[in-house]
This record gives structure tokens, C-alpha cells and sequence, in this order.
């Protein structure tokens, strides 16, 4: 009951806040961006310092700007999933990652409404918290990405007439090393059976049919989890010591829990902002690492 009334006051508030017109959201998008290139632009010498502060202060405005007028856009998507026995306001926490995360890659210039660049965003986060949330393996966030490529490879080896592929030929297939489709392999295996269905539309359907189409272009993903610590490890030692401390921090690796970019900032001396942008810098490094 708590909980419900708590919802209703959530929903309430959000829907006071106006919606965006294109115009609004390109402009808060270009601001989004320029805050994000200062840092790079003040260590070149194209701007001072203070222009630089006030570039990533706008920037943090246009954010929340853009998240607290998309709010209702992720409630819409996670009543979708509400009946996999998950709580719909944990459904509606997780899929606000997935907006948060949208805001920081939109890119007006391509010519898409942030709606629709962002709902990809928000079901990709609600669908990992639902594959995580059920399952006693914790699926890695890339990997939800790699399991629809995985699929897709052996549907289309079948429909050729060349029966199951082994996994040379599924490594060959999806252009990667052996050991990562046994890691995609092993990954498929946790999220082949089936959940509770949502929609009528997906009722019976296991949760992994209902990831994203592979083919349809997406800004870089987190990698770091839990679930192949071992594998990140290695590959943060040899990163540089400020980016890898920033990462172990952020998402609790050998460490206490996960920590906020505010808390990462005063453990080690930087802006909430900075810290920001070196996150984003490293797990672009990291992702290259690991297809290596």
C-alpha cells in the first residue's frame, strides 16, 4: 500500500513537467555535448578554465532538463513488463538509468526524436534488470547484445540447411574468438527459460527472444559486471590507474558497494562532471579490450 501510494505521488509530480518540442530538444541536446567536450576542449587550450566549468554547469542543467521531461516516457515502456514479477517501481528505477544513460549519447544531428533514440535505451535496461533480477547468473549488460547476434547466427546456419553449428563455426560466423561465444553460450543457457509473460504479444516467449534487434544501430555499452569479474580485472590492469580506480569504484569491483559520481569525486579529487567523462572514456577502452 506504501508502495502504491508513493507511486501515485511519483506519477503526479512528473506529469507537472512539460513536455519537449523538437526545438527545446535539440538545443538541450547541443548542451549536453558541449559540456561533454570541455574538458578535452580546455586541455587543448581552445577555452579557459571557467568557460569550461560554466560549459559542463549548463550541461548539467540541460540534463536533468531532458530526464525530468522524459519521465513519463519510461513509466509508458515498464507497464509494459509490469507482470514478470517485478515491481513496477523497480521497473520504472531501472529503465531511468536506461533515459540517463540516453541523454548523455542523443546526438540531434542524426535527425531522430530523443523519444524514439531513448526508448531503446530504457527497455535494454529494464530487460537486463529482468534477466538479472530472475536468474542466479548475473548476465554482463554487452552480453544482452551479443545473445541476440548469438541467435540470430544459428537461426540463419539452420535456414541454410547446415544444421547446428559448432562453435568454430559460430566464431567464425559472429567474427569473434572461441572463448567468447562459450561465453555467450554459457550466458544464452541462463536466459533460455521461460518467464512470466508481459504483453499478449510475448506471452510463453523466453525473455531473451525479446532482446534487441543486433542490427539496429546503438551507442557503446557498459561492460563491467559482476558477472565476468575476472575477465574485467585483467583487462583494468593494464588501463590507466585513474580510469580503472573510477571503474572499480562506480561498480563496486573488489570493493564496497557501488558508488555514486559525487562520491567518486570527492574520494579522489574531481568534479562530479570529470568523473563523468572519464567513466564514459574508460568503458570505450575497456569494450575495445575486450573484443580484442
Amino acid at each position: 500500500m506504501i508502495a502504491d501510494v508513493a507511486l501515485q505521488a511519483y506519477l503526479r509530480q512528473i506529469n507537472k513537467t512539460s513536455l519537449l518540442t523538437p526545438e527545446q530538444e535539440k538545443t538541450l541536446a547541443d548542451t549536453v555535448r558541449l559540456g561533454q567536450a570541455a574538458a578535452e576542449r580546455f586541455e587543448a587550450g581552445e577555452i579557459t578554465l571557467r568557460e569550461r566549468e560554466q560549459a559542463e554547469e549548463k550541461a548539467a542543467q540541460a540534463r536533468e532538463q531532458m530526464v525530468q521531461a522524459n519521465l513519463r516516457l519510461v513509466v509508458n515502456i515498464a507497464k509494459k513488463y509490469a507482470k514478470r514479477g517485478v515491481a513496477l517501481n523497480d521497473l520504472i528505477n531501472e529503465g531511468n538509468l536506461g533515459l540517463i544513460r540516453a541523454v548523455e549519447g542523443y546526438d540531434p544531428a542524426q535527425n531522430t526524436r530523443f523519444s524514439t533514440y531513448a526508448s531503446w535505451w530504457i527497455k535494454q535496461a529494464i530487460k537486463r534488470s529482468l534477466i538479472n533480477g530472475d536468474k542466479p547468473v548475473h548476465i554482463p549488460a554487452y552480453m544482452v547484445e551479443m545473445i541476440s547476434r548469438f541467435r540470430r547466427a544459428i537461426d540463419k546456419f539452420r535456414e541454410e540447411g547446415h544444421g547446428q553449428p559448432s562453435n568454430a563455426e559460430l566464431a567464425e560466423l559472429l567474427e569473434m574468438p572461441e572463448r567468447k561465444v562459450n561465453h555467450i553460450r554459457r550466458a544464452v543457457k541462463a536466459v533460455s527459460t521461460p518467464t512470466q509473460s508481459s504483453d499478449e504479444d510475448e506471452a510463453g516467449v523466453p525473455l531473451s527472444d525479446t532482446l534487441a534487434d543486433p542490427s539496429t544501430p546503438r551507442p557503446e555499452d557498459a561492460i563491467a559486471s559482476e558477472g565476468e569479474t575476472s575477465l574485467i580485472l585483467s583487462l583494468l590492469e593494464s588501463m590507466d590507474h585513474r580510469e580503472a580506480t573510477i571503474l572499480r569504484l562506480r561498480y563496486g569491483i573488489e570493493d564496497e558497494g557501488p558508488m555514486t559520481l559525487k562520491e567518486i569525486g570527492a574520494k579522489i579529487g574531481l568534479t562530479r562532471e570529470r568523473v563523468r567523462q572519464l567513466e564514459a572514456e574508460a568503458l570505450k577502452k575497456l569494450a575495445i579490450k575486450f573484443d580484442q
